[in-house]
C-alpha cells in the first residue's frame, strides 16, 4: 500500500512539472538580416536593400536600410522603411552627397528590437563639368554662321549655361573670345555666330558650365565668305582732248586677295569693265591709271574697280569733259573740232594759204583766170577776205585738193567713202544736212529747214565760185569738196541748202570753187 502510495506521488510530481514547462513561453530575439551588395550608384543616389531570414521569435514590423558617413549606422541615422516580415527586399537610397564614402546596413525590426545585417561601403559619383561635343558649321555668310553643341552629361551637376565661343585663334574661350549663351540643360542646342568679318578663318569650341566649372567641345575652322573689295575713286586730272588720269584707292580687299583692279569708263553713267577699262595691278591700295583713246569736248564717266573671289567693286562716279580739240594750220589759223561717231572733223571752213610743206597756194582773183586753171588755186567770196575769211574760210578748187597736201599734217580732205560715212552715221542724206548745219538764221537764209546742228559740225553756207568765174549763191548753199575724183572733169562733193534738210551728194567741175572741211587722219 505505501509503495502504491509512493508511485503516485512520483507520477503526480512529474506531470507537474511537464504542466508548469508547457505553460512557459520562449523569449523572442532581434531579426536576423544580411545586407544586399551597393548597385547603381550615381552622384545623390544608390541601391541595396537587404534579406530578413529569421524573425528572432517575433513579427517583422518595420524593415530597410540605413547609411551614414561614419561606421556601423543605425536607424537613427538615414533610413529607408521597405515593408515588413521576413525574405528579401530593396531600398533605394537618396539625397546623397557626391563624391562621399558612405557606411551601409540593413535592419529589421520585432518586439525584441531591431537587428542589422553586415556592413557595405560604397562612394558615390564625383561630380565633375559637363561632357560636349561642338556641332559642324553651317550657313556660312560674309558676317554670319551657325554652329551649337550637344551636351551628352552633365556629370553631376546641372548645366547653368552653354553657347559656343569664337575667335581668329585656336582655343577659344568664354573669357577671352566672343561667345553665345544659348540657355541651360543638357541635350543639343543650336547657336548663332554673328559680327564676323568677311573672308576670316574663324576657331569655334562649344562650352557648358555647371558648378563644377567649364569645359569645352572640341574644335572646329571655317572660313567666312568673302566681300567685295572697298574703293574709292580718284579725281581725274591731266585731261586733255584725248587723254586724263585717274585711279583709286582699295581700303580693303573684303577678305579675298584683290587680283585686279584699275578704272573703266563711259559716256554714260556707272561704267563697268564690259566697258573701257585699264589694268593696273593687284592688291590693295592706291594705283593711277592712264586713260587714251578719248574723244574731245566729250563728257565722261570714271569708276575705279577691284575685283576679288567676291565679284567685281566699283568706286563713286567720276565726271570730266575733255576740252575740244583743235588743230592749228601752217598759216597759224586755229580750228575747232567735233568728233561725230568714230570721225573727227574741223568745226570750221579751212582757211589756209599754204600747203602744209609751206608752199604758197596760188590766190587767182579774176573770173577769167580762175576759168582758165587747171592748176590749184583759191579766193575768197567776192575777193574780200576782210568780210568773209574768218567766218566762212577760203573756196578752192579741185586742183588744190588734189595735191594731197592742203590740210595740217595728221588731216586729210575726206574722200567722197568718208563722207558718206558721215551721213549715214546721222540717219543718212535726208535727214543729215539739218543734223550738220548751223541752226537759226545769222548765216543761213530763211527757213533753214530742218537745222538742228545736233552733231556738232556747224556747216555754214559758204556759197561757191563756179565755172565761169562768178560767186553764186551766198546764204543759199553750202559746198564742200571729197578728195574722190568723179572723171577728168569732174569729182565728187556735198552741199546742202537753206530750204531743205538734205545733203545732196553729187561731181561738179573740178575749176568750181568750193569750202574744205579736213578729217584728222584714222
Amino acid at each position: 500500500m505505501k509503495n502504491a502510495v509512493r508511485i503516485s506521488r512520483v507520477i503526480l510530481l512529474i506531470l507537474s512539472i511537464f504542466l508548469i514547462q508547457s505553460c512557459i513561453k520562449e523569449k523572442p530575439t532581434p531579426p536576423v538580416i544580411s545586407t544586399t551588395t551597393i548597385t547603381a550608384i550615381s552622384y545623390t543616389t544608390a541601391t541595396s536593400g537587404g534579406d530578413v531570414t529569421n524573425e528572432g521569435g517575433a513579427p517583422v514590423t518595420a524593415r530597410g536600410v540605413c547609411w551614414n558617413t561614419s561606421l556601423d549606422p543605425t536607424t537613427t541615422n538615414n533610413k529607408t522603411t521597405d515593408g515588413t516580415g521576413i525574405g528579401s527586399f530593396n531600398s533605394s537610397l537618396t539625397g546623397l552627397i557626391a563624391g562621399t564614402t558612405y557606411y551601409v546596413r540593413a535592419y529589421a525590426t520585432n518586439t525584441a528590437g531591431s537587428g542589422y545585417g553586415n556592413q557595405v561601403t560604397f562612394t558615390t559619383l564625383q561630380v565633375a563639368a559637363p561632357v560636349l561635343t561642338t556641332t559642324a558649321i553651317s550657313s556660312i555668310t560674309q558676317t554670319t554662321a551657325v554652329s551649337g553643341g550637344n551636351i551628352t552629361t552633365d556629370n553631376g551637376s546641372s548645366v547653368t549655361a552653354k553657347g559656343v565661343c569664337w575667335g581668329t585663334s585656336a582655343n577659344p574661350t568664354i573669357a577671352l573670345s566672343t561667345k553665345t549663351t544659348d540657355g541651360t540643360g543638357t541635350g543639343s542646342f543650336s547657336s548663332n555666330l554673328t559680327g564676323l568679318q568677311p573672308g576670316t578663318i574663324y576657331y569655334v569650341r562649344s562650352y557648358a558650365t555647371n558648378s563644377v566649372g567649364t569645359s569645352y567641345g572640341n574644335e572646329v575652322s571655317f572660313t567666312t565668305l568673302a566681300t567685295v573689295p572697298t574703293l574709292t575713286t580718284t579725281a581725274a586730272t591731266s585731261i586733255t582732248g584725248t587723254s586724263a588720269t585717274s585711279g583709286g584707292n582699295i581700303s580693303a580687299d573684303g577678305g579675298a586677295a584683290v587680283t585686279a583692279r584699275g578704272v573703266c569708263w563711259s559716256t554714260f553713267p556707272n561704267p563697268t569693265t564690259y566697258n573701257y577699262y585699264t589694268a593696273d595691278g593687284s592688291g590693295i591700295g592706291s594705283f593711277i591709271s592712264s586713260i587714251t583713246g578719248l574723244t574731245a569736248n566729250t563728257t565722261y564717266y570714271i569708276r575705279a574697280y577691284a575685283t576679288n573671289s567676291a565679284g567685281t567693286a566699283y568706286g563713286t562716279n567720276v565726271i570730266f569733259t575733255t576740252p575740244a580739240l583743235t588743230v592749228t594750220d601752217i598759216d597759224g589759223n586755229v580750228y575747232n573740232t567735233v568728233t561725230i561717231g568714230t570721225q573727227v572733223w574741223m568745226k570750221e571752213n579751212l582757211k589756209t594759204i599754204k600747203y602744209n610743206d609751206g608752199t604758197a597756194i596760188p590766190l587767182v582773183t579774176d573770173g577769167a583766170a580762175w576759168v582758165a586753171l587747171s592748176t590749184p588755186g583759191y579766193c575768197w567770196y567776192n575777193n574780200d577776205a576782210a568780210t568773209y575769211k574768218a567766218t566762212f574760210g577760203a573756196l578752192y578748187n579741185w586742183y588744190t585738193v588734189n595735191t594731197g597736201k592742203l590740210c595740217p599734217s595728221g588731216w586729210h580732205v575726206p574722200s567722197d567713202a568718208e563722207l558718206t560715212t558721215l551721213t549715214t552715221y546721222l540717219g543718212g542724206e535726208i535727214v543729215a544736212g539739218g543734223k550738220l548745219k548751223e541752226t537759226g538764221t545769222t548765216h543761213w537764209l530763211s527757213p533753214n529747214t530742218g537745222a538742228t546742228n545736233e552733231s556738232g559740225f556747224t556747216a555754214l553756207p559758204g556759197s561757191n565760185r563756179t565755172e565761169i568765174g562768178t560767186f553764186y549763191s551766198f546764204g543759199y548753199n553750202g559746198n564742200w569738196w571729197s578728195s574722190t575724183v568723179y572723171s577728168t572733169t569732174d569729182a565728187w562733193y556735198r552741199n546742202m541748202n537753206y530750204s531743205y534738210s538734205d545733203v545732196y551728194r553729187n561731181y561738179y567741175p573740178k575749176i568750181h570753187g568750193f569750202s574744205v572741211r579736213c578729217l584728222r587722219d584714222n
